[in-house]
């Protein structure tokens, strides 16, 4: 790995991609910072900090500050997560949407634009919800410096912008930088609040509200957590595949061995996000709602941390990796491309055999994947409600960025590889033309 890195200063497009990269989220960054327009930042930011362990906190955490202050960049990119599985769920139940996916690149381009547009309304839909709770003082008194029509009109332009903003921003990095750009925005929203925790937690070990002791164990608890989701998020089970020989117009291919892998996460941090997705939408209506039922209902039963929130949460979990990994992975398809090929799985007839055996070993894989990303997410939970242990960003936040750091490490290696390849296919033309 350390002389990949070393490497990357040899190759200019790689180089030009990181600093694209960089620049982009630098953007973003300063972004988060300026404040919505009409509202008092420390009004709102005090509200906050008595809402601190609640679904807010978790969303502000992925925000990257930006919901605490209510920048201009306060929605997050959450609005483009929540557009996309509706239409993930739309696609897999309609089928003028299905038939679409099917068209490949010209198709997807469409359901893209679908998705675009729901992002949209729903960024609305959810700023004038923020709007309403801002001049009902639901953020506390004297958030709205103006209160009225003219400042919900306003708020719901400038908060939907920015999503719009963002959502741009990571088609950019995705098509001129490295990884997948909402994945990064995501990630640098989290990083950027490491240095803070580690500042909070010295700050409770020098006020003796925690001791030195269990400080270094919640490290060693972290760094062992962390090398456990990496252990998992780098695992997988092959499937071997064997290629007869063929004869392809005057040739013969070789025949030989291949693998078909299958992660034990396929679904990556797909799940939690869009659990916790889902989960925001009633939570937010109870936290901001005036009904004395509502509000009791949600305080009682679907409180942040609490038995049945952590029930749901791990019900989502659980459904959303098998249903995104079924979306990823079409057994059917994968067997007919191993039959097209010439090959086939050694004990297993070629065709609907070989689709049953494909989908039994991805059924058992996801069902212990679902089981390993709702422990890593729902542990955290569990110790800072019940045990008043300072995990400040939970088993989702470190799922995305063990994730998107092995995602963007893998682009980058694939990068290196490719161009050592390309060098060697030039010099062994170089080579042949000085032979002849």
């Amino acid at each position: 790995m350390i002389g990949g890195v070393q490497n990357i200063g040899r190759i200019p497009e790689l180089q030009r991609r990181i600093l694209f990269t960089f620049a982009m989220l630098g953007v973003y960054r300063i972004g988060s910072h300026i404040v919505t327009p009409g509202i008092d930042p420390d009004v709102v930011r005090a509200t906050f900090e008595r809402m601190a362990g609640t679904i807010f906190s978790l969303f502000n955490v992925f925000s990257g500050g930006a919901l605490e202050q209510l920048s201009i960049f306060a929605l997050g990119i959450m609005p483009y997560i929540s557009a996309s599985i509706i239409m993930q769920l739309l696609t897999a139940v309609v089928p003028a949407l299905e038939a679409l996916q099917k068209e490949g690149e010209q198709g997807r381009k469409k359901i893209t634009q679908y998705t675009r547009y729901g992002t949209i309304v729903l960024a609305l839909f959810q700023s004038f919800l923020i709007a309403t709770a801002l001049e009902g003082g639901q953020f506390g008194a004297g958030a709205v410096l103006n209160p009225g029509l003219g400042f919900k009109l306003m708020c719901m332009i400038t908060l939907t912008s920015g999503t719009a903003f963002i959502m741009w921003l990571g088609e950019q990095i995705t098509e001129r930088g490295i990884g997948n750009g909402i994945s990064l925005v995501i990630f640098a929203g989290i990083i950027i609040g490491v240095p803070g925790g580690i500042a909070q937690l010295v700050e409770l070990v020098r006020t003796d509200q925690f001791s030195l002791l269990q400080a270094l164990f919640l490290i060693g608890f972290v760094v062992l957590l962390t090398g456990f989701v990496v252990f998992v998020e780098r695992g997988q089970r092959r499937i071997p595949i064997q290629h007869a020989r063929r004869v392809v117009g005057r040739k013969m291919t070789q025949g030989g061995m291949s693998y078909f892998p299958l992660r034990v996460n396929t679904a990556n941090v797909i799940p939690p996000i869009f659990a916790s997705s889902i989960l925001m939408f009633p939570l937010t209506i109870g936290q901001f709602s005036d009904m004395p039922r509502v509000n009791a209902f949600f305080q009682d039963y679907l409180d942040f941390g609490g038995v049945l929130y952590n029930v749901i949460y791990v019900a989502l979990i659980i459904f959303f990796c098998f249903f995104y990994t079924a979306i990823v992975i079409n057994p059917n398809d994968v067997a007919d491309n191993i039959k097209r090929s010439g090959g086939f799985i050694p004990g297993i007839r070629p065709g609907k055999r070989t689709a049953e055996y494909i989908d039994h070993v991805l059924g058992r894989i996801t069902l212990v994947g679902a089981v390993y990303v709702s422990v890593v997410c729902i542990i955290p939970v569990i110790l800072s409600q019940r045990f008043g242990v300072p995990f400040y960003f939970g088993g989702t936040a470190l799922l995305i960025v063990v994730g998107v750091g092995l995602d963007v490490i893998g682009q980058i290696e694939a990068h290196l590889v490719s161009r050592q390849y390309e060098g060697f296919v030039q010099g062994t033309r170089i080579r042949g033309r000085l032979g002849r």
